[in-house]
């Protein structure tokens, strides 16, 4: 079996890149993560990755003066280690739509909200002001807009009575370690594809999104 070439671009500690590494460990798995790429030199999640015997490599944004620039020596990195397949992890860079091009349909983000809503930053705080019962996380298509582009997995938990914005990630980012090496797997196995903006199974006409169930049972604090 071919496995998909994968980098995860990360920028601080890597938890879900944590995540799709475990995944990846398992032969049947049809991705390899070949690259833990960062714009961060002293990011925490590249010695880890090192560790796991991941080969790693780091691009200072810092020292560019603009984002094309920056972006285009990612992308002679990538080019170096024959990367396929992008999986954002924590990447705090907005790219140009010149790089989105480059990797569109061939590059995921995972976002802790359940899109369309609370796209951009402070998502649990924003969900807690707004008094919502279900929030999640979603793994999407990256597309030039942000946090617009097709969904691949979703997973859903209840927002509880006494939840601070700090206990509500933690319940999302646990969902968020289930959907995305989930969302790799049926990316890289070429299960679904990708229609408008909507991410579908492969061949047949019916939806890919996914949904983790027992996130939301009675016992979790919805009645």
């Amino acid at each position: 079996m071919t496995r998909l070439r994968t980098a995860i671009l990360i920028s601080g500690r890597g938890s879900n890149m944590d995540a799709l590494i475990a995944a990846a460990r398992d032969p049947s798995f049809p991705a390899e993560i070949a690259l833990v790429l960062s714009n961060r030199p002293d990011a925490p999640g590249l010695a880890k990755a090192k560790a796991a015997g991941v080969a790693t490599a780091a691009v200072d944004h810092k020292i560019y003066a603009g984002r094309e620039e920056f972006e285009r020596s990612l992308q002679l990195v990538l080019e170096t280690y024959r990367i396929e397949f992008i999986c954002l992890a924590g990447f705090l860079r907005m790219f140009t739509p010149w790089f989105v091009g480059l990797w569109r349909g061939r590059m995921l983000n995972i976002h802790p909200a359940l899109l369309p809503s609370y796209r951009g930053l402070d998502t649990h705080e924003r969900a807690l002001a707004d008094g919502v019962k279900i929030h999640g996380a979603t793994v999407h298509f990256v597309v030039p807009e942000m946090d617009e582009g097709p969904i691949v997995a979703q997973a859903a938990v209840p927002v509880l009575d006494d939840d601070t914005p700090q206990t509500l990630a933690a319940r999302v980012l646990a969902q968020e370690h289930v959907i995305y090496p989930m969302a790799l797997r049926l990316v890289a196995s070429g299960a679904v594809r990708i229609e408008g903006n909507r991410v579908l199974a492969a061949p047949a006409p019916r939806e890919a999104a996914l949904i983790v169930p027992d996130a939301l049972t009675p016992s979790k604090g919805i009645s």
